[in-house]
């Protein structure tokens, strides 16, 4: 499974600047989990098929104040959970009390670590880089904000990070997450037969998923189980911190996302923000109501009627019921999570495309922009997980979210795109003569004099 990295140190020494330069062009994944928002960041650091898990954490301070506190807690709990630590100091300032408990507990951990000065640009006269070998600490000098040294820190960390890729079992990856006491493990054991279980572990951190190899009809597949993700985590034991971090880890890793959710408590807004987190990551997502034997008639029906069942974000995906215990409607569950793989993977024709569009543009034509009527030129298809077209139109700005919603949903209608992760992009197109000259050529000009002297004879 994934490596992860942690970057730790004071409040203000460019963390989360670096955090950006060493994840490049991947958007750092933020969850909108309470306390997790502001505080950790998640990426991913890539050398060629290896991928690690980068943390940015918050800044460890001393401080009374409680949200402090929390937030000291969290970046240590990633530095516990990591398996490699980089320790950022600010290079314009000398290395003080602060650092150097940072620097104690860091020691305490016996984890390797890589002390990285910051800042390097500033033109001020610190001692810092003095001090530091006299405490034994090796470090590199950086700028993170003016990618100074970037590439050496890279290639430091390369060195130090495991040289071979992990291989997994072949097969369809299927993650299963959800809230704790979903009845996971029991719709696990009972959709393999629990005397047939393979259970690989793969050595790592916290952060490793359990792999499940199993096979249907011939074709091999992989469950992918994690822990539950549990409301107030926060302030639990040091390990539900990371319950979140697996889940993600899961869903990146899948081909197709089986969320599971207790029909006895029904959709709560933990959930929501569960699948919310799925859909970022661009996943194929079906929705399964598990322990559906205990509920009765008029319970059932009062689930799929609450307000946050009936919400339109919820109408986009397949929602399925089963018993884990008594393994009922697997075969149904099963056959859709199959066919969900194969449509996420699924690629469409320009051609396609354009006359859906066209179609779509016929029921309901565009809306004016500023006193301009927007014109939807050609759509292409861009890629997959999540399904992705991209719309060329005459204005790609302050187009109404009522239409955009319109053809998303017209589209995923007619291409039955259900628990499939749309995406639409609008692009201005170019045109191909603007900021050019009408400027006839001699051979035009000829022409239009031998007509202008015809026109001229007529009137006489």
């Amino acid at each position: 499974m994934f490596t992860s990295i942690a970057i730790i140190g004071r409040p203000n020494v460019g963390k989360s600047t670096l955090f950006n330069k060493l994840t490049k062009s991947r958007k750092a994944i933020v969850s909108d989990f309470p306390g997790l928002t502001k505080d950790r960041n998640y990426g991913y650091l890539e050398f060629g098929d290896r991928k690690f898990f980068v943390i940015d954490t918050g800044g460890i301070a001393k401080d009374d104040s409680i949200l402090k506190e929390d937030i000291a807690d969290q970046a240590w709990v990633a530095a516990e959970e990591s398996n490699l630590i980089i320790f950022v100091l600010d290079g314009s300032e000398e290395l003080n009390n602060e650092d150097l408990e940072i620097l104690q507990k860091l020691r305490k951990l016996n984890k390797e670590f890589i002390a990285v000065v910051n800042k390097s640009d500033k033109k001020t006269s610190s001692q810092i880089k003095h001090d530091l070998p006299k405490k034994g600490i090796d470090y590199i000098e950086i700028s993170a904000e003016h990618s100074s040294n970037i590439s050496e820190l890279r290639s430091l960390l390369k060195s130090k990070l495991p040289k071979e890729k992990i291989s997994y079992p072949d097969g369809k990856r299927i993650a299963v997450i959800g809230r704790p006491n979903a009845g996971k493990s029991t719709f696990i054991n009972k959709f393999i037969n629990e005397e047939r279980l393979i259970v690989s572990e793969i050595a790592g951190t916290t952060i490793d998923s359990i792999s499940i190899p199993f096979n249907v009809g011939g074709n091999d597949y992989i469950f992918i189980d994690t822990a539950g993700i549990r409301k107030g985590y926060k302030n639990s034991h040091k390990v539900e911190y990371f319950s979140y971090v697996r889940a993600l880890h899961s869903v990146e890793e899948s081909d197709v996302v089986l969320f599971l959710c207790d029909a006895s408590e029904g959709v709560v807004d933990q959930d929501l923000k569960i699948l919310n987190m799925v859909c970022e990551t661009g996943k194929p997502l079906l929705i399964a109501f598990n322990k559906i034997d205990l509920l009765t008639r008029k319970e059932k029906d009062e689930m799929y009627n609450t307000k946050r069942a009936l919400s339109n974000f919820l109408q986009d995906f397949i929602k399925l019921e089963i018993s884990g215990i008594k393994g009922t409607g697997f075969k149904r569950l099963f056959r859709n999570l199959d066919q969900l793989i194969t449509k996420s993977q699924q690629k469409y024709s320009t051609s396609q495309l354009n006359k859906l569009l066209e179609k779509f543009v016929n029921q309901s034509s565009p809306p004016s922009i500023g006193g301009r009527q927007l014109k939807l030129r050609y759509v292409h298809f861009a890629g997959i997980n999540p399904t992705s077209f991209v719309i060329h139109s005459n204005n790609d700005k302050k187009i109404p979210s009522n239409y955009k919603r319109y053809l998303e949903n017209s589209y995923r209608e007619k291409l039955k795109l259900k628990s499939i992760q749309l995406r639409l992009f609008f692009r201005k197109s170019k045109n191909p003569f603007e900021d050019k000259i009408n400027k006839l050529t001699d051979r035009q000009i000829k022409k239009k004099q031998r007509l202008m002297k015809h026109v001229k004879k007529k009137k006489k």
